[in-house]
């Protein structure tokens, strides 16, 4: 189904169900009309913190705090962690993982390698198509990116009013979408579909320094958008050129329902979907190591007859979001991955 039949199943409101279409196309190069997203909207909805089932949450410090969190533990349990440290290859003998190789020429051996990059990276970057089987290289190819999202983070100098709710309430610290209608929210789309990012965005924003104060100066704070659609292939023109215009557009948009924002900003940072490629190594920019699309999920994650983490390469695995169950701050493509690995070393 697609989101919008689905929510049509349960809510009358359209405003109501243009705000939670969002979540059917977060990270996926489809409209909230588009067969299969509905899909995506549950997987949005996944998971549970503190006991609390599909909430979201801040992480004191910003979702880094949770990297280094992960990191605090894996290096109590006697793990060495490197960072700073660019892999140029996955050495393969006979077949097999034997290590890496570092940016800088080093050598380190390994009984098992874990790549948690996506299938290009891993496969075409990595390892080169020498050393795997023909048939699994073209699958490699036709798994889908399609990047479709982008960032825009503003530093203010102070709270934004937005004239729906006038005024510095509890409203502003939580999640605020320009969402409007379920039209709206097509509309972003189509123009996406023709090679251009949307004049008139979807945008989820959050004010983070409400929750987590040290995130910046005294009485400053912090708008993280997130913005779709901004396709990574456009019709005309590079993101390097239209970088500044995609951010303008966010700005005036979210103007027409805050509009002292402008006044505000100090400080704004535009991250296109190619800046996400070049900054973080996601193809294409994608969130989610490539689409949540029926065709990428379940046992068809991220090819059809590798599923389980394991590659043609043996000890080598993948771990990341391109493996089931996908994207998302959950850790359960990794842990999943894990499993399977101690069972192949017999742990």
């Amino acid at each position: 189904m697609s989101a919008a039949d689905f929510l049509d199943q349960w809510f009358e409101t359209d405003v109501l169900k243009a705000t939670m279409s969002a979540s059917g196309i977060i990270g996926t190069f489809l409209g909230v009309r588009s067969p299969g997203t509905a899909y995506v909207l549950l997987h949005h909805y996944m998971g549970e913190i503190d006991g609390a089932f599909r909430a979201w949450g801040f992480s004191r410090g910003g979702t880094g705090a949770i990297s280094n969190a992960i990191a605090a533990a894996a290096r109590e349990a006697g793990a060495e962690i490197r960072t700073q440290a660019g892999v140029e290859r996955i050495l393969v003998q006979n077949g097999r993982a034997i290590g890496v190789v570092l940016e800088g020429g080093e050598e380190i051996r390994a009984e098992v390698v874990s790549s948690s990059i996506d299938p290009r990276m891993t496969f075409e970057k990595m390892i080169g198509e020498r050393e795997l089987p023909g048939d699994f290289m073209e699958e490699v190819r036709r798994y889908k990116y399609r990047g479709s999202s982008g960032k825009v983070n503003l530093a203010l100098d102070g709270l934004p009013e937005f004239a729906a709710i006038p005024g510095t309430g509890r409203h502003l610290r939580g999640a605020i979408s320009v969402s409007p209608a379920v039209d709206y929210m097509e509309r972003a789309y189509d123009q996406a579909k023709y090679g251009e990012f949307s004049r008139r965005p979807y945008i989820d924003m959050v004010i983070p320094t409400l929750t987590d104060p040290s995130l910046a100066p005294p009485g400053k704070h912090v708008l993280s958008c997130f913005v779709q659609y901004a396709p990574y292939n456009l019709k005309e023109g590079t993101w390097d050129d239209k970088r500044d215009e995609f951010g303008d557009t966010v700005v005036d948009t979210i103007a027409e329902y805050a509009p002292n924002i402008r006044s505000l900003i100090i400080g704004r940072q535009v991250l296109t979907p190619l800046d996400i490629e070049r900054s973080v190594g996601l193809s294409e920019g994608n969130i989610f190591q490539g689409e949540l699309s029926l065709e990428q999920l379940f046992f068809l994650r991220p090819m059809a007859g590798w599923a389980r983490y394991r590659t043609p390469i043996r000890r080598l695995y993948l771990s990341g979001s391109a493996t089931h169950p996908g994207g998302g701050i959950m850790g359960a493509p990794g842990r999943l991955a894990a499993l399977e690995i101690l069972k192949d070393i017999g742990k």
